[in-house]
């Protein structure tokens, strides 16, 4: 007895895509584990508000003020007579890495000046100042400008 197969050659009418949507999803979830984020000290500050703000991508030198006069480099409490020897310690490329200044709202200019006049004595070139984005709140009084 002799099986006979037919053999056609025509073009699929049908296509899956069950097999496209699970490489797709798989890319999705690799970008995601594979992306860095910018983690924040452990160090809890009211940041001001900033419209702009870019992330850094190198390792950053989270420096943090804290309305109580008191200075953290990489949330380690640190003196500020010896915080220029600390960012030496902890700055290791000071050409491309970025020193993170993080700071209450209240902390004075004076102290945000010494943190960066430190960083720039140890050859630091490299700053961000961490900011916050402001909420969208509604227009109050129908001043709805974006729709003119």
């Amino acid at each position: 007895m002799r099986i006979q197969l037919r053999q056609t050659n025509e073009v699929l009418k049908l296509f899956s895509y069950s097999s496209l949507t699970d490489i797709v999803l798989l890319l999705l979830i690799f970008f995601l584990l594979t992306s860095s984020f910018i983690v924040s000290s452990g160090i809890k500050v009211r940041l001001p508000d900033a419209k702009y703000s870019t992330a850094a991508e190198q390792k950053q030198v989270y420096v943090t003020l804290v309305s109580s006069g008191e200075i953290y480099v990489n949330a380690k409490l640190v003196e500020a007579d010896s915080l220029a020897a600390v960012l030496g310690r902890a700055v290791v490329n000071p050409k491309e890495q970025v020193v993170v200044l993080s700071s209450d709202k209240d902390v004075p200019l004076e102290r945000a000046v010494f943190v960066l006049d430190a960083a720039k004595s140890i050859g630091a070139e490299r700053f961000f100042i961490a900011t916050t984005q402001p909420k969208l709140t509604e227009p109050e009084n129908g001043d709805d400008r974006s729709a003119k």
